[in-house]
């Protein structure tokens, strides 16, 4: 057993230490994944304070179990979704809509094309479709995107081969251009 698994289980029987070196270990990979989450989301939210709203949601969390490492950053990935969606979220509530593009109702509002941000709401509702339909493509796709891992990375912490993970990819990035479309 792995010393992040053995961690994980000291943190599920009620260790809090453990889950705090848990983060202490993979601080340093947590914030690589952040710095890729937030160069290409271009809000407000900085690498390091993406990593604490991680590290305060699931220590915040009682009633969250994490099995291994593998699990730990499928969380980790879904908190980091939850938390850049939240903020844009906030980010386009501002007085006066937010920076949101007029629209008048009329029958070319086929046209309107989405503002950048308000096409990252529409991904995660379409995620949520997802993750009715087939878990795993859905988690395929929060550490793909959200978190920024590799295929070898996101097949390593699934315990799949790359193939499986590319195919489950694909086929997710299907299903999403289908519903955004």
């Amino acid at each position: 057993m792995s010393e992040i698994t053995e961690l994980l289980r000291r943190a599920g029987d009620g260790d809090e230490q453990a889950l705090d070196a848990v983060f202490q270990s993979l601080y340093p990979e947590l914030r690589r994944l952040a710095q890729a989450r937030v160069a290409r989301e271009g809000g407000s939210l900085s690498p390091t304070v993406l990593v604490h709203e991680v590290y305060l949601r699931l220590v915040g969390n009682d009633g969250l179990s994490i099995n291994d490492r593998a699990h730990f950053f499928a969380c980790a990935a879904k908190a980091m979704r939850h938390i850049a969606i939240d903020e844009l979220r906030r980010d386009l509530a501002v007085k006066r809509g937010g920076g949101a593009a007029a629209v008048t109702l009329d029958d070319s509002l086929s046209e309107l094309a989405l503002p950048g941000n308000s096409a990252l709401l529409e991904v995660s509702q379409a995620m949520d479709t997802l993750g009715e339909v087939n878990a795993r493509q859905k988690q395929v796709v929060e550490l793909r995107f959200f978190a920024g891992l590799e295929f070898q990375e996101i097949a390593e912490l699934l315990g799949c081969s790359l193939r499986t993970t590319k195919r489950e990819w694909e086929r997710a990035r299907a299903f999403l251009y289908a519903q955004l479309a």
